[in-house]
């Protein structure tokens, strides 16, 4: 048999697809939580308006809340956006999949989580203060909370018999 042809092992999905999976659903969920804040604002699609044009045109933050609403900033944005979520699923998973087979590292593997989660919601109040205060720092920390539990949410489910040994 193929190793391409095997599409899950022992019916789970394999490290790679997991990850993807968590990847949309982080992406997702942002992506949704932030729709539902520019809609309420009476901007539908601002913010990865302004994530794309930060990205891609390095627009100038002294402007960024004069920036005009770009499907194509906000869709190309949303493209990276996916691809970085994806990524970090797929590295979740593999981390977990060691986890499984090796649990006396499942509490360092936890330990680089939180540390990760604690850098990804501090840095960008450190080096892009003129971004946080346009798309303003607690949608942002309720974006990257909301993300941690549908990806964490997702994972738990995953992997129901990972026990972490110190």
């Amino acid at each position: 048999m193929s190793v391409l042809a095997a599409p899950a092992v022992r019916g789970r999905a394999l490290p790679h697809e997991e990850g993807l999976i968590t990847g949309i659903l982080g992406a997702a969920t942002v992506a949704l939580w932030f729709f539902l804040v520019d809609a309420i604002k009476g901007r539908p699609l601002y913010t990865p308006t302004v994530l794309g044009t930060v990205f891609f045109r390095h627009g100038d933050a002294a402007a960024l809340d004069t920036v005009a609403v770009s499907l194509e900033m906000a869709a190309l944005y949303t493209v990276v956006h996916v691809l970085m979520f994806s990524a970090i699923g797929n590295f979740a998973s593999e981390l977990l999949a060691i986890a499984e087979r090796h649990p006396e590292v499942g509490f360092g593997i936890l330990l680089l989580f939180v540390i990760f989660e604690f850098a990804v919601t501090v840095s960008p109040i450190l080096f892009a203060g003129p971004l946080v205060r346009a798309l303003t720092w607690p949608a942002l920390l309720v974006a990257n909370l909301l993300a941690t539990a549908a990806m964490a949410g997702y994972l738990w489910h995953r992997h129901p018999m990972l026990r972490v040994s110190p």
